[in-house]
């Protein structure tokens, strides 16, 4: 009998035959526009931010929805909220749980106001309350202001979102820096609040190691949204002075989390079920790989999911590809959420 791997991967995933003639254009409009648009760190992050509300900037223009409510959750800070936005299912009827985004924007950009369209499709597909929470962002407030907020709106809502908001917290999702907020996110809540369960997790091209230190990073020059030099940059506002051995913290960079001592104290034994998608012509495609495989030695629930060729931040963007991530996402929440009944 031949050897078998205890290991199994579709490498034609990464091979060049898997990519669409469609995603080839994305990819070379994506890179065009990326190196004609301005830098954050040229124009400064003002200017940045409001440029990226009028399309001059290689982000979708932000949509805001008539169906929005704008709310609050306390802080740790006597005297200071923070926002969130909320989106019920349009249907009216009840809701099967809350659904917590964490945006993405690199740690310094995007607010939890950019991602309506996103927080309508969890709320009207999945009938769930879907919430996203406006962290705190850098360089004005560099870490830990913005996972403190994460952290605050997480307990205040595992306490009282079934008493605020009708239904309990049970799906955090986040994409790229928003995907290390809530990776951090839900081992806080692990240990602050042991006794509640998340029906999953999920982790669109997420970043888990602001080491920067992957070889899919180090190598990836290809401005296709981001790459090496952008990811140092937002990083260095976020962690400020930093050096690498004080990133590679497990409070900063969820990869170094002992996962497996996390899951051994938890009262199931396990990890939350996780979802990870992500392009291979990511810059972050290494961190992808590197924490779903820990996340799988430490017990928990895996799916992982591969798009040939698709760059970072693909699931924004209209097409057939992010078609097809929304419709795994949106079954991996519906099995997630029936199973936690």
């Amino acid at each position: 009998m031949a050897i078998t791997s205890d290991l199994t991967l579709d490498a034609n995933k990464f091979h060049p035959s898997s990519v669409t003639e469609e995603t080839k254009k994305f990819n070379s409009f994506l890179e065009n526009i990326t190196t004609k648009g301005p830098q954050w760190y040229d124009v400064g992050i003002a200017k940045y931010r409001q440029m990226q509300e009028t399309g001059e900037t290689p982000f979708p223009v932000p949509a805001y929805l008539p169906e929005a409510r704008d709310a609050t959750v306390p802080s740790r800070e006597a005297g200071r909220d923070i926002p969130v936005r909320v989106f019920v299912p349009e249907n009216g009827q009840p809701s099967k749980g809350t659904f917590l985004h964490f945006h993405g924007g690199g740690f310094i950009l995007a607010t939890h106001k950019h991602s309506d369209n996103t927080l309508k499709r969890y709320a009207d597909t999945c009938q769930l309350t879907a919430i996203s929470v406006g962290y705190r962002l850098a360089p004005e407030d560099p870490y830990p202001a913005g996972i403190h907020d994460c952290f605050d709106a997480a307990e205040y809502l595992v306490d009282h979102a079934e008493r605020d908001y009708g239904a309990k917290l049970l799906v955090l999702g986040g994409e790229s820096a928003g995907g290390c907020l809530m990776a951090l996110t839900a081992f806080h809540l692990m240990r602050s609040r042991p006794a509640h369960k998340l029906a999953g997790v999920i982790f669109p091209f997420g970043e888990f190691d602001l080491t920067l230190n992957s070889p899919q990073v180090t190598s990836f020059t290809r401005p296709l949204l981001l790459n090496v030099e952008a990811l140092q940059r937002s990083n260095d506002a976020y962690v400020p002075g930093m050096s690498t051995a004080e990133r590679r913290s497990a409070s900063v960079s969820p990869l170094y989390e002992d996962m497996k001592a996390l899951a051994a104290s938890s009262p199931d034994l396990s990890l939350p079920p996780a979802l990870f998608l992500c392009g291979t012509e990511d810059a972050l495609l290494d961190d992808t790989l590197l924490m779903s495989m820990k996340w799988m030695i430490a017990g928990g629930e895996t799916v992982v999911k591969l798009y040939p060729g698709s760059p970072h931040g693909f699931t924004i963007f209209p097409g057939k590809v992010a078609e097809e991530a929304a419709a795994v996402t949106f079954q991996f929440v519906h099995e997630k959420l029936a199973a936690s009944l």
